[in-house]
């Protein structure tokens, strides 16, 4: 037989696309169009209804960027149509490369309920199953002209990511606005010849499957009368049935599709655009649902829910009766998909407190999955996290696309840093927004590194990102792979259906231990460093507010301020979304997230300031009483208490002239020399008599590098980065100032950065407090620390712990790990002598080692990570002005890493009074941290108690409790019993595994 393979194939392509699918929508008559701009932002949909129309026509321009415009589309079916299925195609302009990226819509009934949503890959509204003829067509669509930030050509840098720098000019040019008549038959050969085209494609040359579909399609192709598609397409569809019918082998790989759409809840757009963007999918989904009982969705992000909730209760509806059938799926049980590796402790509990609570309270559902899909690397610390909240599984496909190693596992145990371990799967389709492709199903199969152990795996299916969904014709695909040969088996069913088959037939699966560290996207450590700051000052006033207000309701009687708390912390929560956070969204996403940071910060000051004036007692002798709110006792003041102020304490170590020039700080325990250029040359521990910084070197040294990554601008930082740097030497202002500091200031480039270098009095400490003026481009800021000091790893803190880092790059592994994530602190030691840098705002961070000259030692340099900026999303990220607070720590145990992370990010506060506090709860010894106090959420008046063990140890402690306790339990995240404590005197012994959290619920006599 002659080889016309690709003569075949050829055909197919051109006749699908010119002709057979053209003939979908056989006839159309136009419909009137009219629309009502809406000045400003959204408007309530009542209000959109209401608005009075102006005429439009098809073709015309409408919708700046960020606007919406409420068009009104009339008709009526034509009588000829009778017996037929009748759709609106209601096209508004749509690049069908970009769904959920451009113009959307949602399509409002007269009444305000709710339609479906408008998208690129969805543009159709089903008017009448079998039309009687004459019936009048009256819809409403409410459509945002949100402008295409990711282009073509992408990562350029846009004004459009922000209303205010955005231009007024129309975006869209209206399209087609028809009533049509839907040729089922033609829409089905449509999907059957996808299908086959695209198996075919994917199927060896070799394979004589590969034949059999092409003789078949052949033959169909032959039964088309191209002038009369509608008429002959069932008889091609006839010469298709038996290659579509024909099983799929017993060994065949088994995916278990689910219905999905990944919305981000920030990033090329605005949240308020979040909000509509999840009504417009869950509108789409739930119809969808109505119209294919085999179809399942699952939606994760409680906060997505609330919105809709809050906002389109009309929509709202339609969810919660699709959940209460069991196939509108609420997956993550997390407040959103955040960030793991930069939200604090207990951010990262709480995202799974507010998550599942919210779930459990919406509609009884305890979540058992935590479905992360896009987030930017995974904190070893989630296992313990995920157990904890009574959840026990665990996706993602983000680690897919590290660029230097290829994961080994697909399904696998996951260990984390306390050795709890959870079932993990990593979709091998390699994406969260399948379209059940040929291609994708193909690659899942060849990609699944599990073949001989497990026999199955999850397929997120649907238009995600800025959403869309699921659409007809994923599920025509699923319905015809759902047993043909030469394809993986296809099937819809829930998330947890997946999990229990895969750890039924793999509950041996291999085992990863520590983080999941994306080798991509490094850079999110360090963009929008305003952002990032306002996280962490949040985090730690959440803290504070929580410590003292129930402090004050125990000892005081002060109301808890239940509802403000569970207010700001879900605000908290919300900005830890994995584009927020980590500094990847638009300009506007930014400039609200500042202002929003701001709103937090004052309330949770003013529930602080209240709850600290109920306690010190009256300040009418010119008393102060000073409190404490970190874990660890300091100046005379207990942990989580407060003391009455005796005489001032010995000043900081004064300034004094350095010999060749510079300064010298001095105060018994550190002697730092200053040298004439600013930098500091010497931190000499005069306890362990050693020296700190490197032969020859010089720390707090500002380093500016080129920061041009290759793409992804402000995801990324690329290796070569280092291959270029420029020292910051040059001092225009170097001196000491009253307050025993020594200032330095410097100016580069279009930017200038002032520091104060102090030595607190009686602490190891070297303070450097720094406020840079920014206004570089495409640039790196880093602050170094050479160090004279040979350690093979360096412990960096995260949620609950530390782990520890390679500092070589014997693997490719530890050498991709070139830019990481540490929350307070970076610790260094040698037996016996540690060094730590500690931090108030920063997270990314760098260290690397060099052998001296002479085989004289090793320097190991930790580098903090201090300020970026690329030009996309936002083309003016981090100009201005910024502050940072770090120090250096010599001769400092992990024990002290901890203490003193805690203590630059928890400063003390004195207020006036006359009654020193003492602490609701103490903990005996340091290797046991407590990390938050507070009432418990259901509003009994129980004292709740998280505590954690913090050296990487086990432990045995005494938990006191200042007041009377009748009970203890020991209980999940979300507070609900586990187990019992003993109470003993008054208090309750406790042991502890290394890194182990326990959460206590006290209930008060």
């Amino acid at each position: 037989m002659h080889n016309d393979r690709a003569i075949t194939e050829a055909r197919l392509q051109r006749v699908l696309e010119e002709r057979i699918r053209p003939a979908v929508y056989p006839e159309s008559v136009p419909l009137t169009v009219s629309v009502w701009h809406a000045p400003g932002e959204p408007v309530p949909v009542a209000e959109g209804l209401a608005a009075r129309r102006t005429p439009i026509e098809v073709g015309a321009e409408w919708g700046p960027p960020w606007g919406t415009s409420w068009f009104t589309v009339a008709g009526r079916v034509p009588r000829e149509w009778a017996g037929r299925t009748v759709e609106a195609l209601l096209d508004l302009g749509f690049d069908e490369n970009m769904p959920g990226f451009q113009c959307e819509g949602l399509v409002y009934r007269p009444d305000g309920s709710p339609v479906k949503g408008l998208n690129p890959r969805n543009q159709w509204v089903r008017i009448v199953e079998r039309a009687a003829g004459g019936e009048e067509v009256l819809l409403h669509i409410e459509a945002s002209s949100n402008p295409v930030i990711l282009d073509y050509r992408p990562f350029r840098p846009t004004e459009l990511g922000d209303r205010e720098t955005a231009d007024a000019a129309p975006r869209y040019r209206l399209a087609r606005m028809d009533l049509a008549v839907l040729d089922r038959t033609v829409w089905e050969l449509v999907q059957d010849l996808e299908v086959l085209g695209e198996l075919m494609a994917e199927l060896s040359v070799d394979a004589p499957r590969r034949w059999e579909i092409l003789r078949a399609v052949e033959r169909a192709l032959d039964a088309v009368d191209l002038q009369d598609v509608g008429g002959t397409a069932a008889r091609a569809r006839e010469r298709l049935a038996d290659v579509l019918s024909a099983p799929a082998h017993a060994s065949a790989h088994r995916i278990s599709a689910v219905g999905h759409a990944h919305i981000d809840s920030a990033w090329l757009w605005p949240l308020r655009e979040t909000v509509r963007k999840v009504a417009r999918t869950t509108a789409n989904m739930t119809a969808l649902l109505e119209d294919e009982p085999g179809f399942v969705y699952a939606m994760s992000q409680a906060q997505q829910f609330a919105w809709i909730k809050e906002h389109r209760p009309e929509v709202y509806a339609r969810v919660k009766k699709a959940v209460a059938d069991g196939r509108f799926v609420p997956v993550g049980g997390m407040w959103v998909e955040s960030d793991t590796n930069m939200p604090g402790s207990e951010a990262l509990a709480r995202q799974f407190v507010h998550g599942k609570r919210f779930f459990l309270e919406e509609f009884g559902i305890e979540t058992e999955e935590v479905w992360l899909p896009d987030s930017f690397g995974y904190s070893a610390a989630l296992p313990q996290l995920v157990k904890l909240s009574g959840s026990k599984w665990f996706l993602t496909q983000k680690i897919s696309w590290s660029r230097t190693n290829k994961f080994p596992h697909h399904t696998f145990w996951w260990e984390g840093l306390d050795g709890t371990r959870v079932f993990a799967h990593f979709p091998p389709i390699d994406t969260y927004n399948s379209r059940l492709s040929g291609r994708e199903v193909a690659h899942a199969v060849r990609n699944f590194r599990e073949k001989g152990g497990a026999t199955r795996s999850l397929a997120p299916t649907g238009w995600g990102d800025g959403g869309g969904g699921t659409t007809r014709e994923m599920l025509a695909r699923a319905r015809r792979l759902a047993d043909l040969e030469g394809s993986a088996r296809v099937v819809f069913e829930k998330p947890s259906a997946f999990f229990e088959k895969a750890h039924a037939e793999y509950g041996h699966a291999p085992v990863w231990v520590g983080e999941l560290y994306l080798e991509l996207h490094r850079a999110t450590l360090t963009s929008q460093a305003r952002t990032k700051r306002g996280n962490r000052r949040s985090e730690h006033l959440l803290h504070e507010a929580e410590l003292w207000a129930a402090t004050a309701a125990v000892r005081a009687g002060l109301p808890y301020p239940y509802e403000a708390l569970d207010r700001l912390w879900k605000t908290v929560l919300l900005h830890q979304f994995h584009d927020i956070l980590p500094g990847t969204s638009i300009a506007w996403v930014h400039r609200e997230a500042a202002a929003t940071y701001a709103a937090v910060a004052a309330e949770l000051e003013e529930i602080i300031g209240g709850a600290l004036a109920a306690l010190a007692g009256a300040g009418a002798d010119g008393g102060t009483v000073v409190f404490n709110a970190a874990p660890h006792a300091r100046g005379g003041t207990q942990a989580h208490g407060a003391a009455v102020a005796g005489a001032d304490g010995p000043a900081p170590a004064q300034a004094g002239p350095r010999e060749g020039g510079g300064f010298v700080l001095d105060n018994g325990l550190l002697r730092v020399e200053i040298d004439g250029r600013g930098l500091v040359v010497s931190v000499y521990d005069r306890r362990a008599d050693r020296e700190t910084v490197a032969p020859g070197a010089a720390a707090n040294l500002l380093q500016l590098h080129q920061d041009f990554p290759n793409m992804w601008d402000a995801w990324d930082v690329d290796h070569f980065y280092r291959n270029a740097v420029t020292d910051l030497t040059d001092v225009e202002t170097l001196e000491p100032t009253g307050e025993g500091a020594v200032r330095v200031v410097r100016a580069f480039g279009s930017s200038r950065v002032e520091q104060w270098l102090s030595l607190p009095a009686g602490v190891g400490r070297l303070d450097v407090e720094t406020r840079v003026d920014w206004h570089e481009t495409e640039k790196f800021l880093k602050a170094a620390f050479p160090l004279d000091l040979h350690a093979d790893r360096a412990a960096a803190e995260t949620q609950f712990g530390h782990l520890y880092r390679a500092t070589h790059t014997n693997t490719s592994w530890e050498a991709a790990k070139f830019e990481a994530c540490a929350h307070r602190f970076v610790h260094l030691e040698e037996p016996g002598w540690g060094v730590a840098v500690v931090n108030d705002s920063t997270y990314g961070y760098d260290v690397t080692r060099t052998v001296r000259e002479a085989n004289t030692g090793t320097t190991t340099t930790v580098r903090l990570s201090l300020l970026r900026a690329p030009r996309f999303p936002d083309p003016r990220t981090d100009q201005g002005t910024h502050r940072f607070r770090y120090a250096l720590v010599p001769g400092a145990s992990v024990g002290d890493a901890v203490r003193e992370g805690y203590r630059i990010n928890l400063p003390e506060r004195s207020v006036a009074g006359s009654t020193g506090v003492e602490p609701l709860v103490s903990v005996t010894g340091d290797a046991v941290v407590v990390s938050a106090v507070k009432l418990a959420d259901d509003g009994s008046g129980d004292v709740v108690v998280r505590l954690y063990e913090s050296l990487g140890g086990r432990a045995r402690v005494r938990l006191a409790a200042g007041f009377d306790v009748a009970a203890v339990s020991v209980c999940d995240l979300l507070e609900r019993a586990v187990g019992s404590a003993e109470l003993s005197d008054g208090g309750v012994p406790l042991a502890f595994r290394p890194f182990e959290i326990v959460t206590l619920r006290l209930r008060r006599a």
